[in-house]
């Protein structure tokens, strides 16, 4: 048939919502306001939490020591004030996991801008129990305090990202998942800027310094609430179509809305019978074995593959190199401000490039630099240039973590699932992230004492191993609806399952050939 003939017969529908899907380049205001707002408190109280802790460590030991002595007339043990230090940081771990295991059930009931508001219930009463714990004099507040900012961050980092992939369009997807990563290490960066010494990084300050967490919950409060719930969820969860044109209208415009709505209607009818999924549920879908292995193996790789050991080292390299211990916050926040501006920049890329090729780039850069790394540390008095080239190592990790594995992994998480199982697939993501979290917190002080510098071989095979299995089995999900994501995959595995079969139908073959002869 002439190409004009089959242009003429081609649905109308169809062929706008190609269009839009070309010509939709920057995001609405209203829908960038709407990610702005989510990510506030959302993946931004993650970052801002972990690393807001840092600069009051000695101050908080000083306080927990006066308030031991004052309650029992002695000194407390070095041992026993190393123990409920470990304990104040680490609960935090311990909490995200409880989050992330309720995120995704309270995403279902209560919706995803719902559970995001809720969340913050969490974050200004850890606000106020660990601002109370100075003038009480109960440290065990900074305990409960720190329990609760990780049940928000959990929360947080488990349902934001799923609200923002389901506003927005399929053509702007990756960038505005993006959003995730860039919150996230925004908060960092705000956390380090606000220990410095200039600000509330003084001794009298610390307990203001903590309850900052407040700000941006009370942020979320006043403006989320001038947004949408997610249109997927309005329309194949509640089945309130009126409401899901209403909110695809204000997040997309008039113009864009009708090809989102078709696209969701779509998903909607190929879900038919369907409920949501339990995790467990997830596990025994056969279906969803392969998508199910990638985001484990993602979400266990983002905390594994050495970025926490790069910052372990980072002031010991930044001594080495010269720079003075009081100097140190500052290129400290150089660091945050590398990783910032690097997710800014995976944005920028990530829907010209793709997933695919930023996260492999990622892993595989981080493979190289591992390598350097390890032979500039073991070289490092060897000669003065060898300390430079380790910062420089520094940097280049942690770029390459930005440019990939710390802003795709959450997105990938969005994309290779449908609206059923959403939410138990980060449910499930999360949980593995804050284990995986709180094994290598746990572990790598003695791998480090073990191997010393050459630890950094064994996140070189971490690396390597996860690039080479994105290479070969996630497919490229740049501008492809999430059904068609899903068939990508289940023809990806009939492709191998008919190919061991015709492998195995031509060895009976040779054998019956071998016989006769």
């Amino acid at each position: 048939m002439p190409k004009d003939n089959v242009d003429e017969y081609q649905p109308l529908l169809i062929k706008d919502v190609k269009d839009t899907k070309r010509t939709c380049k920057f995001p609405n205001k209203s829908l960038l306001l709407a990610a702005c707002a989510a990510c506030i408190g959302g993946t931004f109280q993650y970052g801002y939490n972990v690393s807001v802790i840092n600069a009051p460590t000695m101050y908080v030991h000083n306080f927990i020591n006066q308030t031991w002595k004052e309650r029992y007339q002695t000194d407390i043990s070095e041992n026993v004030l190393t123990l409920l230090w470990s304990t104040i940081v680490s609960i935090f771990t311990l909490g995200g996991l409880i989050g992330a295991s309720i995120g995704g059930t309270l995403s279902v009931k209560l919706g995803r801008k719902g559970t995001l508001l809720t969340n913050n219930i969490f974050a200004l009463m850890a606000a106020v129990l660990m601002g109370l714990s100075y003038p009480t004099g109960l440290f065990e507040l900074l305990i409960i305090g720190r329990l609760l900012t990780g049940i928000n961050a959990g929360i947080g980092i488990c349902v934001q990202p799923l609200y923002l992939g389901e506003i927005a369009p399929t053509a702007l997807r990756g960038i505005m998942g993006m959003g995730t990563s860039i919150f996230i290490t925004g908060g960092i960066l705000t956390g380090q800027v606000m220990g410095l010494k200039e600000l509330l990084g003084k001794e009298e300050y610390w307990p203001i310094l903590l309850s900052t967490t407040c700000i941006p919950a009370f942020l979320q409060l006043l403006i989320l609430p001038c947004f949408p719930e997610s249109p997927r969820y309005l329309l194949i969860d509640k089945g309130d179509d009126v409401g899901c044109k209403k909110a695809l209208k204000q997040l997309h415009g008039i113009a864009s809305c009708d090809g989102e709505h078709e696209d969701i209607e779509k998903e909607k009818n190929n879900l038919v019978g369907f409920k949501s999924k339990k995790p467990w549920e997830l596990f025994s879908d056969r279906r969803m074995r392969w998508q199910l292995l990638t985001i484990i193996l993602l979400n266990a790789a983002q905390q594994l593959n050495g970025i926490n050991a790069i910052y372990f080292y980072a002031d010991y390299v930044f001594k080495q190199a010269g720079i003075p211990a009081d100097k140190i916050p500052y290129v400290t926040v150089g660091t945050g401000a590398c990783e910032c501006l690097t997710a800014l920049t995976c944005g920028l890329l990530i829907e010209r490039l793709g997933r695919k090729v930023l996260i492999t780039g990622g892993y595989t850069l981080m493979s190289i630099c591992c390598i350097l790394f390890t032979l500039t540390i073991t070289f490092q008095n060897a000669s003065p240039v060898f300390p430079y080239l380790s910062m420089a190592c520094v940097f280049a990790f942690i770029l390459s973590f930005g440019l990939g594995p710390g802003g795709v992994t959450n997105i990938l998480t969005t994309e290779l699932f449908t609206q059923t199982s959403r939410p138990a697939a980060y449910m499930i993501a999360g949980s593995v992230n804050w284990l995986s979290f709180f094994f290598i917190s746990m572990v790598f002080p003695f791998i480090v004492i073990g191997l010393q510098q050459y630890c950094f071989l064994v996140f070189l095979a971490i690396c390597s191993l996860v690039a080479m299995y994105i290479f070969l089995i996630v497919p490229e999900t740049k501008n492809k609806t999430f059904l068609e994501i899903q068939d990508e995959f289940q023809t990806t595995k009939n492709r191998k399952v008919c190919s061991a079969d015709n492998a195995g139908t031509v060895g009976n073959l040779y054998m019956k050939c071998n016989n006769i002869l």
